[in-house]
């Protein structure tokens, strides 16, 4: 019985160890897979920025009051195996809710090493681009290092570097930080104050812009809670006669942050993803080891004490002709006893078989070899007297000189 407890919880000890790298490996990565192309991935982040400088905005240069809407829209039809493929929108919004520009974007890449795809039809403004770094979504576990950060505006990657790790609204979180100097970028299809494409080229100008990024990212989910930006943009006419110079028409020109209930918003997000991510990808698998090495030790506890139940004679009451002799005045009959050849001897009465069941075992007496400091008489004694009987005891007939009652009190 022992036996085979034992070899149901090594079983069990097995599949509980090897069950641990199953699921973090291969379970893990198939999970995030799904949760990021499902609609609990869908985000919005709004940023707001006062006193800015809007092209067209009515409030005139320095007084504007402008929003930056970022929305990801996970696209589960265009994603294959571990990819996954986000449709993105970043659009700005003047005080009156008109949308002043804004640039579509498609964003492929892969569920777990946040690694681009280059695939599935990416594409910024409806022009295919090949993305060469991370973008809105930082890898799981995220390290304190710099990243490759991708430039929706510009089309270019450039290193995002980790700036510190700070408390969030009683979150932790690690902040990081993207300086992107003066660069001449794609003019977007849409623009402020009534201006095309078609019109900036005609007139020889060009767009140019600068930022200074900033994301707060939760580091176990790769998820920002917090970004703040300081943006500015340029219509820029070629000067001929002074490069230097050119002519500038300002577009836009200040400092966004997201309001705070969409960073709340972001921050519970982060914080049940994060429980999930835990008891995934670390949790679970360290519990199923520690399950399983208790197992094995327990396996093999029973397996030692069934062998040494085994290994170990059958225990029983001793025998009394080991240790039973005659008893006389002189003391103990067990003195002297030991290397005395034993004779059988047969209870009288019954047949064959009762006499083979009811053998006691006596020690030779007469063969014995003589003690030392016994007198021949005492010998001669004990060689005369009779066997003990059935009970164990010395019958009185054998010293017919001891009274046999107590004698009368005085």
């Amino acid at each position: 019985m022992r036996r085979r407890s034992s070899l149901v919880l090594l079983t069990l000890a097995v599949f509980c160890v090897a069950l641990a790298p199953l699921l973090r490996e291969y379970a893990f990565p198939r999970l995030v897979a799904k949760a990021l192309n499902s609609d609990q991935a869908y985000k919005v982040m709004v940023l707001e920025a006062d006193n800015a400088t809007l092209f067209g905005a009515p409030e005139g240069d320095g007084k504007a009051k402008a929003y930056i809407i970022q929305t990801v829209k996970p696209n589960p039809d265009e994603a294959t195996g571990q990819s996954v493929v986000w449709d993105m929108n970043l659009a700005m919004v003047d005080s009156t809710g008109k949308v002043v520009t804004q640039i579509p974007e498609r964003y492929v890449f892969d569920a777990v090493s946040q690694a681009p795809k280059n695939c599935c039809g990416e594409q910024i403004d409806g022009k295919p681009v090949a993305h060469t770094g991370i973008q809105y979504k930082w890898p799981f576990f995220v390290q304190k290092r710099g990243y490759n950060y991708y430039d929706a505006q510009a089309h270019t990657a450039a290193t995002i570097d980790y700036k510190g790790t700070e408390n969030f609204n009683g979150l932790e979180v690690y902040r990081f930080e993207q300086s992107v100097p003066w660069t001449k970028v794609p003019v977007p299809s849409q623009l402020p104050g009534g201006l095309t494409p078609e019109s900036v080229e005609q007139a020889g100008m060009e767009r140019w812009y600068t930022t200074v990024r900033t994301f707060w990212v939760e580091p176990v989910t790769g998820a920002p809670v917090y970004a703040e930006e300081k943006h500015r943009e340029e219509m820029r006419t070629p000067n001929p006669d002074d490069p230097a110079h050119p002519g500038v028409l300002v577009v836009f020109d200040g400092h966004v942050k997201m309001l705070p209930a969409w960073s709340n918003a972001l921050i519970a997000d982060a914080k049940d993803q994060r429980a999930q991510m835990l008891l995934i990808h670390d949790q679970l698998p360290l519990g199923l080891v520690v399950v399983g090495v208790v197992l094995f030790l327990v396996a093999l506890l029973l397996e030692f004490l069934g062998r040494r139940k085994k290994a170990d004679p059958a225990t029983g009451g001793g025998t009394r002709g080991d240790d039973a002799s005659p008893s006389g005045p002189g003391g103990s009959g067990n003195e002297g006893t030991a290397g005395r050849e034993p004779v059988a001897v047969g209870a009288s009465g019954g047949g064959a078989g009762a006499n083979a069941a009811e053998t006691a075992v006596l020690p030779r007496v007469a063969d014995s070899p003589p003690l030392s400091g016994v007198t021949s008489e005492s010998a001669a004694v004990a060689a005369d007297a009779p066997a003990p009987a059935s009970n164990g005891k010395t019958p009185a007939t054998a010293f017919p000189d001891r009274p046999t009652s107590p004698p009368p009190a005085s």
